[in-house]
């Protein structure tokens, strides 16, 4: 018996290393193909593509049996995208440019964001979060400082804003991950992957609060269709 508990406690801690490095590369893809979209593409294309998240976290849910396939929920995912699209203003065609790279890495984005979700669920639930988040954290920075241009890792320690650098890094990549890890253990992927998607209107709403940034009618009512549609969801899946 206990060789036996010994050997189900080890394979559980390697498939919980497993996931957190999983979630690690997750994040790291996520946030490296979406600024490459944003730089062959738009903004608008980037986020829109990246928000395809929930679709390939459903998709999966579906093939493995994880979640049941029904109407309500891909109408769901359509009543975000439809949002984001609003939100973002990526149904003005006439003044976006996307180029295959832009859309590839775009979608890869979304992808990678469908990762890190999958891979901090998984982990959650067989370690601590604390632990899952670190592991993770690690594997992410080992991934971007190996790609990354080191003169520029360094440059904004003598910059004038390195407040803001450390500000965006607690909160934008410490504290929300940490919230989002404690939150996600209380839920499934795809409602997750869903409930995520209210970041563009929390990041639009800081745009007006704080930097002075205006909205038209058509974005407001992409906000109204993505909080409507979050909410909708979150209230039926706990029913």
């Amino acid at each position: 018996m206990v060789p036996f508990t010994r050997q189900q406690n080890l394979s559980t801690s390697r498939w919980f290393y497993i996931w957190s490095l999983l979630a690690g590369v997750g994040v790291a893809g996520n946030f490296t193909f979406y600024f490459f979209s944003i730089e062959h593409s738009s903004m608008a294309i980037a986020a829109t593509l990246m928000y395809t998240a929930p679709v390939f976290v459903f998709l999966i849910s579906f093939i493995f049996k994880i979640e049941r396939s029904t109407w309500f929920k891909w109408g769901s995912i359509g009543g975000v995208l439809i949002g984001i699209v609003l939100l973002t203003g990526a149904y003005q065609i006439d003044s976006l440019s996307v180029s295959l790279i832009g859309a590839i890495t775009g979608l890869a984005a979304g992808l990678s964001y469908a990762c890190f979700i999958f891979g901090f669920k998984n982990a959650s639930s067989k370690g601590k979060p604390q632990t899952a988040l670190t592991t993770a954290f690690l594997a992410f920075c080992i991934i971007l400082f190996s790609i990354s241009d080191k003169q520029e890792i360094v440059d904004p320690t003598t910059s004038s804003d390195i407040g803001w650098f450390l500000l965006l890094g607690m909160i934008g990549a410490g504290i929300s991950f940490i919230v989002y890890v404690i939150g996600i253990r209380r839920t499934t992927a795809p409602t997750a992957s869903m409930v995520a998607m209210v970041e563009p209107v929390t990041a639009s709403l800081f745009g007006v609060l704080l930097l002075g940034d205006h909205l038209n009618l058509v974005q407001m009512i992409g906000m109204v269709i993505i909080l409507a549609t979050v909410t909708i969801l979150s209230v039926k899946q706990k029913d």
